[in-house]
């Protein structure tokens, strides 16, 4: 029997303890990975997780300072797990994403101001619907588009054509009496 032994790199340091371990997360992914554990233990030792009225508070504060100042960061060691549980269900539902692909979304949109433009009773509703669906990307009734062409020439080209163009100048110049202007210079006494 022949024994298998990885290789082994040598001088390869080794963290301090776990917590150095670990690369650097986000607030939203440790949230999460804290929550996966604690539903996990929950589901391992059969205990169900019940948030009081006070983890739900303490949750819903956390939430929101989370959105006001997207770069704190929470010391969650510091809260039960009734109130992480909260936070990570309350985080995920702001994280979900209702459709697939934008072009999805916009199909809805453009979609429902037809559907508005069709049914309006009021016509300044209808107008207003219209004038929502011709800004749409794609739609693009009310752009203003400007088109440039860009024309590749070769030397002797561009030169003929600065040729005519300065002979048509020439015919169309006009004639300016050119006045000799007099500065006066202060006298100097020397």
């Amino acid at each position: 029997m022949t024994m298998l032994v990885p290789p082994i790199e040598e001088n390869i340091p080794l963290p301090e303890n776990a917590k150095d371990a670990f690369p650097d997360l986000s607030a939203e992914q440790e949230l999460q990975m804290r929550a996966n554990v604690i539903k996990l233990m929950s589901d391992l030792t059969g205990q169900e997780l019940s948030p009081t009225k006070a983890n739900a508070d303490e949750a819903k504060a956390l939430a929101r300072e989370m959105i006001n100042n997207p770069q704190f960061k929470p010391d969650y060691a510091k809260y039960p797990n009734e109130t992480l549980a909260m936070l990570a269900g309350m985080v995920a539902q702001m994280n979900v994403s209702i459709v697939e692909e934008l072009s999805d979304l916009k199909m809805y949109v453009v979609n429902k101001l037809v559907a508005e433009i069709e049914n309006a009773r009021d016509p300044k509703i209808r107008v207003a619907a219209l004038g929502k669906l011709g800004e749409i990307d794609g739609v693009d009734a009310f752009k203003k588009r400007t088109e440039v062409t860009h024309k590749v020439m070769t030397a002797e080209e561009v030169e003929d054509e600065l040729l005519l163009t300065l002979n048509s100048l020439e015919s169309k110049v006009i004639d300016v009496e050119a006045r000799e202007i007099v500065r006066n210079e202060p006298k100097t006494d020397a």
